[in-house]
């Protein structure tokens, strides 16, 4: 509470001072004029001192220090959200309930006030609301890092709906993202995406996320071989891709020429791709898509650096169990917990067949302009979700802690967000001729950006912040 600028005279003072002075003037018949002026200063000074005392407390000169003691009074252990902490003058200050809304000026100032959901929050239930005020938060025609597979606007798509809506969370929301504090989080240190198209897919979102606050020439993108690596000179930090489809040694890790039909993996084999992944602060994993061509993996007997060429046919589940355990192993043998955090992206959908969402007029993702808003429909777009399972217990079994990120269901309500016929076909864009026939060339596999990539990076973005 402000202390008063004045302080208010009491009736009960004056009528003691009355009636002390009466019997005085009683007593000595004229009360001396010397006396009178001499209680009268005696008086003012008193009054003076409490009025410069005021002052002297009032938060004109350390209104961020009272707040900091404020906020720090009013903390309520267990409530629904927590804040990330604001930086002012090298002192820390938590704005949590009525603190956020006596602080939202500051806040705004220091560009540094967001608000974290806490650990139990379950971020990946909930819903798609249309936001088109905050979305998109980057321009397609802004980020020059866009490859042309995922730049649907400039590829003739001629709804622009998918780019608006954001995801919210059930019982908490996401924090705003703000590119310049994840760029400091990423200060002196590098982020890696390792696995394959839709992991790419979210590398390029997570350029175009941080690239827009980057002055030109003070950014650069370099690849060698299956190493992609865009780098922010200012903050030396980097922002790069590792190509490795099944993680683990196979026929299809060459970075340009890896359609292959017959493809084999050698699920021990994993240490050839691991070595480029050591020293790395934040390592985002993914390996799915690659694996739906087949009901079941061709496993390599013996090594493709000696040539071997006879394989063993197994059921998919049981080779992603064998590849995931040999990449559980290598993290858990060869990650600094202390220096790096580890996110395992959960299965991305695929939306082929629109009785799946009970569209019989469609054609696969085609021409699909909102996503599935009934979330309490059942929903089956052919997830193979025994392979989600997998991941989730090998992940949760992990001596190292990972991050197991959980964008599956509300990805499968994304049936508009692909990139469906305007996008690219093996290096090369889609004719005129292609583009009208969806039900043989509509990629409904990627996603266009900006899109919903975006709000799986928001889900890192979260992660990092709650956790640094």
């Amino acid at each position: 509470m402000q202390p008063s600028l004045r302080r208010k005279f009491s009736p009960a003072l004056l009528s003691a001072g009355a009636s002390t002075m009466k019997p005085a003037a009683r007593r000595g018949g004229n009360l001396s004029i010397f006396v009178v002026v001499f209680s009268i200063f005696l008086f003012g000074c008193f009054m003076y001192n409490e009025d410069v005392k005021s002052l002297a407390e009032f938060p004109f000169s350390h209104p961020r220090e009272l707040l900091q003691e404020d906020s720090q009074r009013n903390l309520k252990i267990g409530s629904k959200t927590t804040t990330v902490s604001v930086v002012m003058n090298a002192r820390t200050v938590v704005e949590t309930g009525e603190e956020k809304q006596r602080m939202n000026m500051s806040v705004e100032d220091d560009d540094g006030g967001i608000e974290i959901p806490p650990q139990d929050c379950d971020l990946f239930t909930g819903n798609w609301v249309l936001d088109n005020s905050s979305y998109p938060i980057y321009k397609e025609d802004q980020c020059e890092f866009l490859t042309a597979q995922v730049t649907c606007l400039r590829n003739g798509r001629k709804d622009s709906l998918y780019q608006y809506w954001r995801w919210q969370p059930r019982d908490c929301s996401l924090p705003k993202f703000k590119a310049k504090l994840l760029l400091e989080k990423l200060r002196n240190k590098r982020m890696m995406f390792v696995g394959d198209s839709l992991n790419r897919n979210q590398w390029e979102s997570m350029i175009c996320l941080v690239q827009s606050v980057v002055p030109p020439g003070r950014k650069s993108l370099n690849k060698t071989g299956s190493l992609s690596v865009f780098k922010i000179e200012d903050y030396n930090a980097t922002v790069e891709f590792y190509w490795a489809p099944f993680l683990v040694e196979s026929n299809s890790d060459d970075p340009n020429m890896h359609s292959i039909l017959n493809r084999i993996i050698m699920p021990g084999s994993i240490k050839k791709h691991g070595k480029n992944w050591k020293n790395v602060d934040y390592l985002v994993f993914n390996t799915y898509i690659w694996w739906m061509n087949t009901f079941s993996i061709k496993v390599l007997r013996g090594s493709f650096d000696k040539g071997d060429r006879e394989y063993d046919e197994v059921e998919r589940p049981v080779a992603y169990g064998r590849v995931l355990r040999t990449w559980g192993r290598w993290v858990d043998k060869n990650i600094n917990p202390n220096r790096t955090k580890v996110f395992f992206m959960s299965m991305s959908p695929l939306h082929i067949k629109s009785l799946d969402w009970e569209n019989p007029d469609g054609i696969k993702c085609a021409k699909e302009t909102t996503p599935i808003l009934n979330t309490s429909m059942h929903l089956n777009v052919g997830t193979d979700r025994r392979l989600f399972v997998i991941a989730a217990n090998v992940t949760k079994s992990m001596k190292l802690p990972v991050h197991f990120i959980n964008i599956t269901k509300l990805s499968e309500y994304r049936k508009d967000a692909h990139t469906s016929v305007h996008t690219i076909r093996q290096g090369n864009m889609l004719t005129l001729e292609q583009q009208t026939d969806p039900a043989t060339y509509a990629d409904c596999i990627h996603w266009c950006l900006p899109g919903l990539p975006d709000i799986w990076n928001e889900f890192i973005y979260t992660r990092i912040l709650s956790h640094s």
